[in-house]
């Protein structure tokens, strides 16, 4: 064992021994208890950041401590690769997206291998090649038969510089995030998976995932937002828009639907459309509106704006004549694209009508009254008696809601109804870096999959792509092909999917990823799924989630595979955080600059106070403390770390300085202690195989002192074993065994059993840091000689025994100052506690010429005499 630790040697050396043995390759082994531990792919961006270390460092301590527990772990690694970033990149660069993408995975590969992850690598695969996404197309041509996928007109945000659809979050105070153009609302016609079919499941099963946060599981319930609630139906026989029919809205509150004065339509509305067409300037409203975006978050913020239709319907219980509004904040996409407004009980409605002079009828008796004078109260909102609603005055909301459904339903104009907020989810792109959509349009036959044995439809990799729409749509030799029904000439689709359908089911691929008989070996994919450990942000708490969760119900449903949930437990770590620095410019920008460039200045207790450039000395602007990011360059290269200081002292910080679930506040000053307690272990370790091997440890002979040394070990295990076993706090059991180091630097090493005990002592320590710094860990345990690696050692095991105490040291305490400590057989009285106490020379002193008041006897802890 050499003298100095020396992180790149020993990195090397370990990872070296673990390539050349196939560590941590597995196979479907019979009989053996698996555990299937999988953190969240990365997306190829080019380099690594802090918060992948993090994230992965979370799941491979979890992965190896399963794994020392005897079980036959999986932790497998992959590419999320398709997807905008590279298309932006290739333009940029002017090279194509599929160089870019290989390129930065090969160099990412090597940057996950230095941290020493345990990944079985045989089974990697990268999204974007046609291995993978041909199964992808298979299964989406067997949805399509079944109707589970179907095309239908949508309406989404358009681009009209990028010539392509964008999600909500890529718009941008109503502009492109890329082109910053103005985004128009457009029809057009797009793919849809019936994920709300599946709603209903995707809601009650959550109560079968007790493993996974509350937060996420509400963020999911409230994004399937189950209503139950009435549809009705508003008659209207008007000549000008070719006779009559029924407007149906949905509504959650039937009970206020005598205090309807008007109903609102979105601009894409049948309605809106037939009224516009004799009323220009209705056109020009319902034309703005679709210039909008169609989040419901800017909806909701957004100014009320809204034009008459000059159409009238009928009010389905009173007859009353109700005008039809075109108003900005109705969203065609929800319920049937139609509200009946009730001002006085709906916060929208009324600051819609009250804009545009509306009637406002209170028909529910609230906290706030009778009445509803603005400006709005949330009280108006209330569920509570009826008024002014004529037969049925003086109902509540359940009586009302009956009442109100059997006269709906006797008319023929109304019935209750459960709706769901979650949307079929549309996934064509018009962009080109994504998996072809497997459907050809034939002019005979209509929209025909593209046949099993055709596939994958391959898309070409060594495209430029230029920013104007899909290149595909401009490529004849990709487009154009024969009907596989009839042979005449037909078009390809040119939309790809959206890249959250490639992640929706790479968690079910690992299980066999080479199996070229269909999507996934259904034994293969039994044996491990669910996954036991799923990993990552929770910024993905919603789409991916609820994307992948629905993915694994239709795998199911088509014999895939034969559970119903992909994951058991999850875990969402928090961000990594690092104070921000800026400077503003003369326009009012800000030029970010790193913290590695910033001298600082802190208070006593480590606050930044004042900070200046180290390379012009001039003060800078201290931002606070940010998520890392490029955008406010307060990033950490982790290569740079991994090169100065060892994967182990990166991993150790990152496991330590906070538990894996809460924001973790970089710290320079705390990744010099990780490399200093590293240096620690190594050198008691050193210093101890120096001296050679020691003897067995004999229990029977252990003085007191000996006892004590040997019961810091086992509180220990008991402490990591519990910390990361059972609660995933690795800073907690991290800080166990810094502890245990305290106590074995110091125990003597003078005698035999004194060596047999620090050998113990350091064996443990070794184990239990295993999961967490693994290289160093390695090299101990050969050091330590053994034969066997650390990786196929077992965890270490609780002896019980060893924290029985015959004795405990208790604090002693007058009038709450420490004046000494004294030792008492464990099973001593209170009694006994309080005489030997009492007796005690340094409390004799104290309350000389005092009255022994009261005397406190906290059991294992301490004693307090109150005198005075």
């Amino acid at each position: 064992m050499q003298e100095q630790y020396s992180p790149r040697e020993i990195e090397n050396a370990a990872q070296t021994a673990w390539e050349h043995t196939d560590a941590f390759k597995v196979d479907e082994t019979p009989g053996r208890e698996t555990y299937y531990c999988l953190s969240m792919f990365p997306y190829p961006s080019g380099k690594l950041h802090m918060g992948h270390v993090r994230n992965y460092t979370i799941g491979d301590v979890i992965a190896r401590y399963q794994r020392m527990q005897g079980k036959n772990v999986l932790q497998p690694m992959g590419w999320d690769a398709f997807g905008m970033p590279a298309e932006n990149a290739a333009m940029n660069n002017n090279v194509a997206p599929a160089a870019w993408t290989y390129s930065n995975i090969d160099y990412m590969r090597t940057q996950l291998k230095s941290l020493g992850l345990a990944i079985d690598w045989s089974r990697e695969f990268a999204t974007c090649t046609p291995e993978y996404y041909r199964w992808e197309q298979w299964l989406f041509t067997k949805l399509y038969e079944k109707g589970v996928i179907y095309r239908k007109n949508g309406t989404v945000n358009w681009d009209p510089v990028d010539q392509t659809v964008l999600a909500n979050e890529q718009v941008i105070d109503g502009k492109g995030w890329r082109s910053g153009a103005e985004i128009e609302k457009r029809e057009i016609p797009m793919y849809y998976f019936r994920i709300t079919d599946y709603a209903e499941e995707l809601l009650d099963s959550m109560d079968n995932l007790p493993g996974w946060p509350d937060q996420v599981k509400t963020m999911q319930r409230n994004w399937i937002g189950k209503s139950v609630g009435m549809e009705v139906h508003f008659p209207y026989d008007q000549a000008s828009i070719g006779g009559a029919g029924k407007l149906k809205v949905f509504t959650t509150r039937p009970d206020t639907l005598m205090g309807a004065t008007y109903v609102a339509v979105a601009a894409e509305h049948p309605l809106a459309t037939q009224a516009a067409a004799h009323n220009p300037a209705l056109q020009t409203f319902i034309n703005e509106c679709k210039r909008g975006g169609v989040a419901e978050a800017d909806i909701a913020t957004q100014e009320k704006q809204g034009q008459p239709t000059g159409l009238f319907v009928e009010h389905p219980l009173t007859g009353d004549k109700l005008p039809v509004w075109v108003a900005n904040y109705v969203l065609m996409s929800y319920g049937e694209g139609a509200v009946m407004a009730v001002p006085a009980h709906d916060e929208r409605d009324f600051e819609f009508a009250s804009q545009f002079h509306l009637p406002i009828k209170p028909v529910i008796r609230t906290s706030a009254g009778d009445e509803t004078p603005a400006p709005w109260q949330d009280a108006y909102g209330e569920k509570g008696e009826l008024i002014n609603s004529e037969e049925f005055d003086g109902l509540d909301f359940d009586s009302a809601f009956t009442a109100i459904s059997e006269v709906l339903k006797q008319k023929d104009l109304g019935a209750p109804r459960t709706q769901y907020r979650l949307r079929d989810w549309g996934i064509s792109r018009q962009r080109y870096w994504g998996c072809p959509i497997p459907i050809i349009h034939c002019e005979h036959c209509g929209d025909v999959p593209v046949p099993e044995d055709q596939l994958p439809v391959v898309l070409p990799e060594d495209v430029v792509p230029d920013g104007a729409g899909s290149p595909l749509a401009r490529m004849p030799e990709f487009y154009e092909c024969s009907c596989p029904t009839c042979n005449r000439p037909a078009r390809r689709e040119t939309d790809t999917m959206d890249t959250f359908v490639e992640s929706s089911w790479y968690f079910a691929r690992y299980a066999s990823p080479h199996y070229e008989q269909g999507m996934v070996d259904p034994a293969a994919a039994n044996h491990w799924l669910p996954v036991d450990q799923y990993i990552g942000g929770v910024e993905h708490a919603i789409l991916h989630l609820l994307y992948a969760r629905f993915f694994h119900k239709l795998m199911r449903d088509q014999g895939l595979v034969d559970s119903d949930e992909p994951f058991k437990n999850l875990l969402t770590q928090g961000m990594v955080i690092a104070e921000t620095y800026y400077r503003l410019e003369e326009n009012g920008s800000k030029s970010w600059f790193n913290p590695a460039d910033v001298e600082v200045e802190r208070d006593a207790k480590g606050k930044v106070i004042a900070a200046r450039l180290a390379s012009d000395g001039q003060p800078v602007v201290i931002g606070g403390i940010e998520k890392m990011s490029k955008s406010k360059n307060n990033g950490v290269d982790p290569q740079f770390m991994i090169d100065q200081y060892g994967a182990d002292t990166c991993r150790l910080f990152m496991m330590f300085a906070s538990p894996p679930d809460m924001s973790l506040e970089w710290s320079d000053a705390g990744v010099e202690g990780a490399h200093r307690f590293l240096r620690r272990v190594w050198r008691l370790g050193n210093q101890h195989t120096a001296q050679g091997s020691s003897v067995a440890l004999d229990l029977s002979s252990l003085s007191d002192a000996q006892k004590n040394v040997r019961r810091a070990i086992h509180i220990a295990i008991r402490q990591a074993s519990q910390d990361i076993g059972q609660h995933h706090k690795f800073n907690t059991a991290i800080a166990a065994v810094m502890t245990l180091m305290n106590v074995l630097e110091k125990a003597p090493q003078a005698s035999e059993q004194d060596r047999a005990l620090l050998q113990e002592g350091l064996e443990t320590v070794t184990l239990l840091l295993a999961p967490i710094v693994p290289h160093i860990s390695h090299a101990l345990w050969q050091a330590l000689g053994h034969d066997i690696a650390v990786i196929d050692a077992s965890w270490p095991t609780l002896d019980e025994s060893a924290l029985v105490q015959d004795s405990l040291e208790l604090v002693i305490q007058v009038n709450g100052k420490l004046r000494g400590h004294i030792q008492v057989p464990a099973d001593a009285s209170r009694e006994d506690v309080e005489a030997t106490a009492r007796a005690n020379e340094n409390v004799l002193r104290f309350t000389e010429g005092l009255s022994i008041r009261k005397v406190i006897v906290v059991p294992g802890k301490l004693v307090n005499i109150v005198a005075n």
